[in-house]
């Protein structure tokens, strides 16, 4: 069943299960923020729509519930939401606000497609060597929380948690077999824990200049 929802259009894309911090100014936005605040704390995050601005009818969604709200002395906002259900844009709103409503429908996975058990492991193990050398190559980057042990808060957890195009992330979002999203990051978390591999060892080389523990020698007068 059709549901209204206020939607804010981002170039981010937020999943089911997992946080996003976001900073809100515009004044738009920041009516979006009172207003929801004022009701149920939910509202959607979409993608741009063609004109760059309100998402276009059939574009995918995740609601977004805010669980942290620090206002700033100018009236900005620091907040963090958490991923809800997806939606799909069923048509704009015309409602007397600055920033747009939409009505949207909600979906979940097909039934009778999870993965088998041992490929839900296998991307936990993968996810795990990839988020370990992240960790490493942040330096100061906190411990992070366990991977999920059910195959769809993993697959979201984890498409959340790599570094790829937003396109990429958007069409992991759309998605509606866990078992193909769980296997599209199993292919493609190789080439990118390899990635972080290989600027780790940069990082190390360029934290010793190269020469292992050992300092550079200065010429003698």
């Amino acid at each position: 069943m059709p549901t209204r929802l206020p939607v804010f259009p981002l170039s981010v894309v937020l999943f089911p299960g997992t946080p996003l911090p976001l900073h809100i100014f515009e004044p738009r936005y920041r009516q979006l923020l009172t207003d929801c605040l004022a009701a149920d704390r939910r509202f959607g995050i979409t993608p741009p729509g063609s004109d760059g601005q309100a998402p276009d009818p059939g574009m995918v969604g995740c609601t977004a519930e805010i669980r942290v709200n620090q206002v700033l002395p100018d009236g900005r906002s620091n907040i963090v939401v958490w991923g809800g259900d997806r939606f799909v844009v069923a048509e704009l709103l015309d409602e007397p606000v600055p920033y747009r409503v939409a009505s949207v429908d909600p979906f979940d996975d097909d039934p009778d497609t999870r993965p088998p058990e041992e490929r839900t492991a296998e991307l936990r193990e993968a996810f795990d060597r990839y988020a370990a050398l992240v960790r490493q190559l942040s330096d100061v980057a906190p411990e992070a929380p366990e991977a999920p042990q059910d195959a769809l808060a993993l697959s979201f957890h984890v498409a959340a948690g790599i570094e790829v195009e937003t396109s990429i992330k958007q069409r992991l979002l759309a998605e509606r077999s866990t078992a193909r999203r769980v296997m599209a990051l199993l292919l493609v978390l190789p080439s990118l824990t390899a990635a972080v591999d290989r600027a780790l060892l940069v990082h190390r080389r360029a934290q010793t200049n190269g020469h292992g523990n050992a300092q550079p020698s200065l010429p003698t007068p």
